[in-house]
């Protein structure tokens, strides 16, 4: 993509967007009608979306904390962030030490909005507006260089985002975590997981769906096999890669997703 192509500050509340509808999922308030209408159509082919959503979200923080204590990470960089809700990576994180940083980031102006109003008081957290796969702009926004020392190791989030973008040499999943993970130094973690399907009616569905309801910002539902592509040269960290609500439960009696027509799929790895 153009390098620092300038994004819409402009709330569209005509055209879903997978934040808002994700937000509809988790039980938030940040979405308009036009995001449930689209929930509610996704639900008739693929009604564990619902539950698929808030597995991915305690994933988030399992992963998170896991980085936190037992790897020493102190910074994330949290692409594709989402609508702000209850335990965000800032707290998570904040919550293992006081001082961890964090830096969201997300394309939807609704994201931006309402993640500063909530982070207003938090000097260790900022939001900024990029389209996740501008590298460039990303790394050397002035948030990210006040917070980020790359030079010292880095969670990179990836969590629930790549199926919103499509395949490209340059600008697809594959090409953007190489660019990323070369910027990187040794003991920094990628977390990365996307909706995947053995089922080729259901890929075909939610990928022309989606694409078609946000109106072009959607990439594709993959298969597990594009997904372990992008841990490649990685070490990946036990339990390796899996349905997310099987990474390090909490629990035995954690929920788990009760159909398998689509599931989140991916774990973490270290840059060595």
């Amino acid at each position: 993509m153009e390098s620092g192509k300038r994004l819409s500050t402009k709330i569209d509340a005509t055209v879903p967007t997978a934040a808002r509808m994700y937000d509809h999922y988790l039980g938030g308030k940040d979405n308009y009608a036009v995001d449930r209408a689209a929930c509610e159509e996704l639900d008739k082919v693929v009604p564990s979306t619902r539950a698929l959503a808030l597995n991915n979200r305690h994933f988030l923080q399992r992963v998170v904390g896991t980085l936190a204590r037992e790897h020493g990470i102190r910074q994330f960089l949290d692409h594709g962030s989402g609508l702000p809700t209850q335990n965000n990576v800032h707290q998570v994180a904040q919550r293992v030490d006081p001082d961890a940083r964090v830096v969201y980031v997300d394309n939807d102006p609704m994201v931006l909005v309402h993640g500063r109003a909530l982070l207003d008081q938090n000097d260790r957290t900022a939001v900024i507006q990029a389209d996740l796969r501008d590298t460039d702009v990303i790394f050397s926004a002035p948030d990210t260089r006040r917070l980020i020392d790359f030079s010292q190791p880095v969670g990179v989030l990836f969590n629930s985002v790549f199926h919103c973008i499509p395949d490209s040499d340059t600008d697809g999943p594959l090409a953007v975590v190489k660019r990323v993970t070369e910027r990187l130094a040794p003991g920094s973690c990628l977390v990365m997981c996307q909706l995947v399907s053995g089922d080729p009616q259901v890929r075909e569905f939610v990928t022309d769906f989606m694409d078609k309801a946000t109106q072009g910002h959607w990439g594709r539902v993959r298969e597990e096999k594009d997904v372990a592509q992008w841990f490649e040269g990685l070490e990946i960290l036990e339990p390796g890669l899996v349905e997310v609500s099987t990474w390090r439960p909490d629990n035995e009696v954690a929920p788990r997703q009760l159909t398998q027509e689509w599931i989140e799929f991916g774990g973490a790895g270290r840059v060595l």
